[in-house]
């Protein structure tokens, strides 16, 4: 796997990093086979996937624990990324608490979860307001100084956001939703992170499962989706027409729409890393060749405009 610098002067990371959300119960939902997820995640550090991303707050825990696990052994082939900051309750959210002092003890309970002594990329998961930013981002920089924390990463966050965090202590990396269908952030936020030699950590490659060639209009009625007017009604019969173009240039190119949705990403520029969840062993080979699909000129130009920003309708989560 193909090693690029996270941000300006960061470490060196793989250009596919491993999204270990889905292994755990955030939102209530069942808990994924651990073997499996163990498993998973070994596999990726063998075929040179060292970048792990995950949340305290995944599965109140659980996650970390599983990250512990798999890279108790071998902790050097692994560079963790770790968000903080959300508060849920029964797979309820509840909010944000980004106070120094409840900094302090989500770093313990996350370093005795992982089993590690330092943390290589730590994070608040949003930024609200409720704390000053310069209150949040010196606690994280108070952490690297003590050596609990190697490196400042920040998510979800405004180009005004980013360049206040980054004036109170360099930011290596921004983690945020970025995909054919949410370009929004192409107009300030990555020219801004561009400019300050920041690392850009992009999840939700296929927007929430639309880019995957495989939603049907209309959803389950308890299909998670419909909470988001991207994919009501006509909303998602209009994307799901945009989705086409992208599934005949898969099935041109011998690959699926997911994996043209990942190259997609990853063709937007050495600085950006696409971050795919997986929790089967089974994933790896698909999303790893994913990182090899090139596009000619013309095919990028067909996708980029056929998704260009605002082409798809209706809003998700990563429209706040």
């Amino acid at each position: 796997m193909t090693k690029i610098a996270l941000g300006k002067n960061g470490p060196l990371v793989s250009k596919l990093g491993l999204g270990c959300m889905r292994m755990s119960s955030v939102w209530g939902g069942p808990t994924n086979d651990e073997k499996e997820s163990v498993a998973t995640i070994q596999a990726a550090l063998d075929n040179g996937i060292n970048f792990l991303n995950t949340g305290d707050f995944y599965g109140s825990g659980h996650n970390e624990l599983l990250v512990g696990k798999a890279v108790s052994s071998r902790r050097d082939d692994a560079f963790i990324s770790v968000k903080f900051g959300a508060i849920f309750y029964n797979g309820q959210w509840l909010g944000l608490d980004l106070r120094p002092m409840a900094i302090k003890n989500f770093i313990n309970y996350s370093l005795v979860r992982l089993g590690v002594e330092t943390i290589d990329l730590y994070q608040p998961c949003r930024i609200d307001n409720s704390v000053p930013i310069e209150d949040v981002i010196g606690t994280v920089a108070d952490l690297i100084k003590e050596g609990k924390v190697r490196y400042l990463g920040v998510s979800e966050i405004t180009a005004e956001q980013l360049r206040k965090a980054h004036s109170i202590h360099p930011v290596t990396a921004l983690e945020i939703g970025y995909s054919l269908a949410d370009r929004q952030i192409e107009s300030d936020l990555l020219p801004t992170a561009k400019e300050l030699g920041i690392g850009v950590v992009a999840f939700a490659n296929t927007a929430e499962g639309l880019l995957t060639g495989e939603m049907k209009a209309p959803l389950a009625e308890d299909d998670y989706h419909n909470h988001f007017s991207r994919f009501q009604g006509e909303n998602l019969v209009r994307n799901l027409a945009k989705v086409e173009v992208l599934k005949a240039m898969a099935k041109e190119k011998g690959a699926t729409p997911t994996q043209l949705a990942i190259a997609w990403v990853n063709a937007q520029g050495n600085h950006i890393m696409p971050l795919v969840s997986m929790s089967r062993r089974s994933r790896l080979p698909e999303n790893m060749q994913a990182m090899e699909i090139v596009f000619t000129a013309e095919e990028m130009n067909t996708l980029n405009t056929q998704f260009s920003p605002g082409a798809i309708v209706g809003g998700t989560y990563l429209q706040r």
